[in-house]
């Protein structure tokens, strides 16, 4: 008898980075908060962002006034907090050093640069190369885009990102094996319907200008 081996499960927290990447302040990883495995943080991380979200989008909050006034009344406090440590004997406030390493700025600027430079090299291949296939696929994101942000400002994408993000990482570590069997349907049908739009269309028409510069 031949035997059937299922598909091997993904480790979404690994997937999402495992035990590195901590949330600011906490000893919470991203992934653990991600998937719920510690409340307290999930929880929290949440509550801001709809309290974010409310007051700038709801109660009409300006950002930079209510980020200067936040900043200037934690200013004051630490000011005063350290005074009266120095005069009562107290302990001065817990604040860690405020520093960027330069692995860290390094690391940031590797990341940055990747990605410019692929951003950059699509816009070679549509510019310079005349890839209509590139062209298409670049049209149909940024129409999407536009798409979406005409029923909501950035801000509110925002905000429906961090609610996603909560949500689909959780459901897809419980219920991979059924999604994974939805997404490759899925995707079967899209690749079939790219076919039928790239041989009927897309490979009618010179996909590089160098073509036609040789052929004058």
């Amino acid at each position: 008898m031949i035997e059937s081996h299922k598909p091997r499960r993904i480790s979404v927290h690994q997937a999402l980075g495992g035990g590195s990447g901590f949330l600011l302040g906490c000893k919470t990883t991203v992934a653990d908060a991600l998937l719920w495995r510690k409340w307290g943080a999930s929880v929290l991380v949440l509550i801001s962002a709809t309290s974010l979200w409310f007051l700038f989008e709801r109660a009409g909050y300006n950002i930079l006034s209510f980020a200067a006034n936040v900043l200037l009344l934690l200013v004051v406090i630490l000011f005063l907090w350290a005074k009266s440590a120095s005069l009562l004997n107290r302990p001065l406030p817990p604040i860690p050093d405020m520093e960027i390493s330069e692995e860290s700025v390094e690391k940031a600027a590797d990341i940055i640069r990747a990605r410019v430079n692929h951003v950059l090299s699509i816009v070679r291949e549509i510019a310079v190369g005349g890839n209509l296939r590139v062209l298409f696929q670049v049209a149909v994101v940024l129409w999407i885009i536009s798409y979406i942000g005409g029923f909501c400002n950035f801000l509110t994408l925002v905000y429906f990102c961090i609610l996603l993000s909560f949500s689909v990482p959780v459901l897809y570590d419980k219920y991979q094996d059924q999604l994974d069997a939805k997404l490759s349907m899925l995707h079967r049908m899209i690749q079939v319907q790219y076919r039928k739009v790239d041989q009927s269309v897309l490979r009618k028409i010179p996909s590089s200008v160098n073509k036609a510069k040789k052929t004058q």
